[in-house]
């Protein structure tokens, strides 16, 4: 018998609690099997609530041993409990409810709660994980103050950790040690967290503007004290660029980070103890790459940063997580580019955004950065949440200017601190601190989808002029009778008929009926359906450049032969059109092989790409990232969105072809970058990661034009590399590699690695991840494989998600593999997860998202699985709804139908 369907929990049905929380005690007694969490909470019933209204407790997989108020015993008809609450009735206007629950963290795969990993006893209570520790008021806009005590053997514990600071330490009569800490900010319950185990510490401190001290603690097992000194430094760079660009000092004594190998996130920022995936903690040269190495820079900045941006001021309900996230990844990112170089950091954040959040946006997950729906608030920590989120702040930041986004963020801290909000909070005052209008910017947060941009450029040059006509129109999923026109920046920058910049003070801007138009800061803002600038006042022709910097997070469209962006390729003087241009121009050139191939032709490269691609090869003056970032071609992920029906397997022959024409083309030059490479002593300096990057792309196009002369090369390479860049990328491309033609090679390089590095938990993950990424042919057999491998840990989310996640969404060709084992594969290992944790397992299983733009063979081959998923006893709310979107939305049924 099929489960019933979870029922949708919607915005607009938000109503504040009844009650509130001002005090928290709780006693944690630390046991694997059998913990004790006695919880004592002060509750006030809310101001206009009704006195009849009961007080109503979230709990999940709770056992209860006692209930009191007041001190007294409840009486059993003042007393209801389900398995997911616990009612009590007849409260008065104060009082205090005491429970004592018993749970088992050592049990508990899902992650959520408390649980145990690797011996460390450690919580997540984001997004409504607390339920699953004590019974509560399970909800962001709750804030209570907590003082936490928690007791274990001391051999068991040596080390326990919580939110706030140390009030005291004792030993107790029984051999145990209990410890007390007291946080003295209010705060939701999600932001909680208890640490405790067999820990050690690096420590450091910081000194604020103001003078006052904190103390810095980064808490790792004993073997990985020697990988945490990048995340102190980016650490203590992150403090004092909150305080430069933002004036905000943190507020506690001690800063505490817990690294664990097992955790669904990648980071947690708990009120003073942030809680870290492992991998964005641990590094050194020898096992993280420069790529781990950013990101750990990027993750501690952003939970340091959540301390203002989401803990003193946190989000009145889920559907606002937008406020805190979206503005804290803006706040990450900024970070990012000052800390590197902001034109690099610029584009790779776009990367992320046109390969995933777009396709969110046109899939069957599609929402808005405030969602108005959900059956699992956990499936809407997604890119749109938070990338595009960021995006739509960057707009704001792009409108009122760095100045004026700073009287915003001011105003916003000084009205809410210590509140739970919204984001129509956020954008009310940054208006009001800038007497902007920003009404119709707020179509942002209500409306799904990635709007278009129609961009079309006239030149008369009777008159002088360029016509500049810019038009918005709906996303390909909101019919255009619906969709609310946006209010969308766009930068724009002028270029004469050579290729150099022209000012805008140089030329007279004008609407269409003559009403001038002033572009501050080269930015317009189109408000309208269609408008039309007109450009006149010089004497030469004018092109403009429109989405300079990615201004706006829109598909922008305009008529462009490869001549044309191959002109902007070379002269636009903004990083990231240029960038844009060269991209458009290969996947232009990729569709077109693609499609030659499908149909049994030959493919060819456009001579246009030819030059321009060996252009950026041979200028010097270019910085190395810059460059590999304007040689590599683009994702097939991304590619493939541009096709009405995927094909991914003329995708990927026209990946490689093209990739071996350029390598062939551009042998000598990327030879003499693979030497210069070689030479290099190892840094982690900017310059020397930009000129690694170059370096190992350089050998990909290599390998891809000449696999027979470069594979024993990448073999030789992998062994003697002194840094984990290098070897990685020669491992990913050894897996690369025909697995017929060049198996000795391929199983002697991944031998090595795992010989190497199978003590290092990150490291094999790596192993995991280079081949489940691998869609040369005859990879599929492997991959499947690798599912049995004694070291593929299903319960461990980085494991899992090297392995299966990494091959549904990573791996094009085999997944969509014409046989269907790909799919069989995926929804086989996410049932398998769903069981033990959901969470994980529904961010997998997204993988099917794209089934509507597949041929009707492999549509069918999907929508076997998906009907094998549905029909699975027990599925979990949080596979449910990603998965019966899905079905529902590519093959059209109604709910009568399910």
């Amino acid at each position: 018998m099929k489960d019933p369907a979870p029922t949708p929990i919607s915005r607009h049905d938000y109503a504040p609690s009844a009650f509130q929380i001002e005090h928290v005690e709780m006693r944690f007694e630390l046991d694997p099997q059998a913990t004790r969490v006695r919880a004592r909470l002060k509750v006030r019933r809310a101001e206009g609530a009704s006195g009849a209204a009961p007080l109503v407790l979230d709990g999940e997989h709770l056992k209860t041993l006692a209930v009191r108020v007041d001190g007294e015993v409840v009486s059993p008809g003042r007393l209801e409990e389900t398995p997911t609450s616990l009612t009590v009735k007849g409260l008065g206007a104060h009082a205090t409810v005491e429970t004592l629950v018993e749970l088992c963290p050592e049990d508990n795969a899902a992650l959520e709660g408390l649980y145990r990993s690797s011996g460390i006893f450690c919580t997540q209570c984001e997004a409504e994980g607390f339920r699953r520790i004590t019974w509560f008021l399970d909800r962001p806009d709750v804030m209570s103050r907590y003082s936490v005590e928690i007791v274990a053997p001391p051999e068991l514990c040596p080390v326990m950790l919580s939110n706030g600071n140390l009030v005291s330490s004792e030993a107790l009569a029984d051999g145990r040690r209990a410890v007390r800490w007291e946080d003295p900010f209010p705060k939701p319950c999600y932001l909680f967290a208890v640490v405790a185990g067999d820990l050690h510490a690096i420590r450091d401190t910081f000194t604020t503007r103001s003078g006052q001290p904190v103390e810095l603690e980064i808490w790792v097992q004993e073997r990985n004290l020697k990988k945490c000194a990048h995340a102190m430094a980016s650490l203590k760079h992150a403090m004092a660029w909150d305080e430069r660009c933002f004036g905000r000092e943190y507020d506690l004594s001690v800063y505490m980070i817990v690294a664990v190998d097992d955790f669904n996130m990648g980071a947690m920022e708990n009120k003073g103890l942030n809680v870290f995936n492992s991998k964005y903690v641990l590094a050194d040269p020898q096992t993280a790459t420069d790529e781990d190495y950013e990101g750990i820079e990027s993750v501690i900045a952003h939970e340091y940063f959540h301390n203002w941006t989401g803990n003193r001021i946190t989000c009145r309900d889920w559907f606002q997580l937008t406020l805190k996230e979206g503005l804290t990844v803006f706040r990450d990112q900024q970070f990012s580019g000052d800390m590197n170089s902001h034109a690099v950091k610029r584009i790779e954040d776009v990367k992320v955004l046109r390969a995933a959040q777009f396709a969110e946006d046109a899939g069957p997950m599609a929402h808005p950065i405030r969602p108005d729906s959900y059956i699992e608030m956990n499936n809407f920590y997604t890119v749109t949440v938070y990338n595009k989120g960021a995006e739509v702040i960057r707009m704001l930041h792009t409108m009122l200017g760095g100045a004026g986004f700073r009287r915003g963020m001011d105003l916003y801290f000084e009205r809410h601190d210590g509140r739970a909000v919204t984001c129509d909070d956020f954008v009310a005052a940054l208006a009001d601190a800038n007497g902007r209008d920003l009404t119709q910017f707020a179509q942002w947060y209500a409306q799904m989808g990635t709007p278009y941009v129609d961009c079309e450029q006239r030149y008369d040059a009777d008159e002088g002029c360029l016509a500049l006509t810019l038009s918005q129109r709906s996303p390909v999923n909101v019919a255009a009778e619906d969709y609310r026109l946006r209010h969308i920046p766009l930068r724009i920058g002028l270029m004469d008929e050579s290729g150099r910049p022209v000012a805008w003070r140089d030329v007279e801007v004008s609407r269409a009926d003559g009403e001038a138009v002033s572009l501050e800061g080269d930015v317009f803002e189109l408000r309208e359906a269609s408008t039309i600038l007109r450009v006149s006042g010089r004497s030469s022709p004018l092109v403009a450049s429109v989405g300079r910097h990615f201004s706006a997070p829109v598909q922008i469209e305009q008529a462009e032969d490869s001549a044309r962006l191959a002109f902007f390729m070379a002269h636009d003087a903004d990083p990231f059109n240029r960038w844009d241009s060269g991209q458009r121009l290969a996947t232009r050139e990729l569709l077109a092989a693609a499609a030659a191939l499908d149909a049994g032709e030959d493919a060819r490269v456009d001579a246009q790409l030819e030059d321009a691609w060996r252009r950026v090869l041979t200028d010097t003056a270019l910085d190395p990232a810059m460059k590999s970032l304007a040689l590599e071609l683009p994702s097939a992920r991304t590619v493939g969105q541009a096709q009405r029906v995927l094909r991914p397997e003329a995708l990927y022959c026209a990946e490689r072809f093209i990739a071996a024409r350029l390598g062939e083309l551009g042998a000598e030059a990327l030879e003499e970058i693979i030497a210069e490479g070689e030479a290099q002593t190892y840094e982690l300096t900017g310059a020397s990661m930009g000129r690694r990057r170059l370096a190992n792309l350089a050998w990909s196009f290599r390998a891809a034009a000449a696999p027979t002369q470069v594979g024993p090369r990448l073999l030789a390479r992998l062994s003697s590399a002194d840094n984990m860049t290098d070897a990685y990328a020669s491992l990913c491309m050894l897996c690369s590699l025909d697995t017929e033609r060049f198996e000795a090679l391929r199983a002697d390089g991944l031998d090595q690695f795992y010989e190497r590095w199978n003590h290092e938990p990150l490291v094999v993950d790596k192993w995991f991840r280079a081949q489940a990424a691998s869609d040369a042919e005859g990879a599929l057999d492997k991959i499947l494989a690798l599912a049995e491998h004694p070291a593929f840990e299903r319960k461990n989310p980085n494991r899992f998600r090297s392995l299966v996640g990494v091959f549904g969404v990573g791996n094009q060709r085999h997944f969509n593999a014409v046989d269907g084992r790909g799919y069989e594969f995926v929804a086989s290992e996410v049932l398998a997860l769903d069981r033990l944790n959901p969470q994980t397992a529904a961010r997998v299983v997204a993988a099917f998202n794209g089934v509507g733009r597949l041929d009707p063979h492999l549509r069918g081959m999907v929508r076997e699985q998906l009907d094998r998923i549905l029909a699975h006893g027990g599925l979990s709310r949080d596979v449910f709804e990603i998965v019966s979107r899905t079905w529902n939305s590519a093959f059209e049924v109604s709910s009568a139908d399910q």
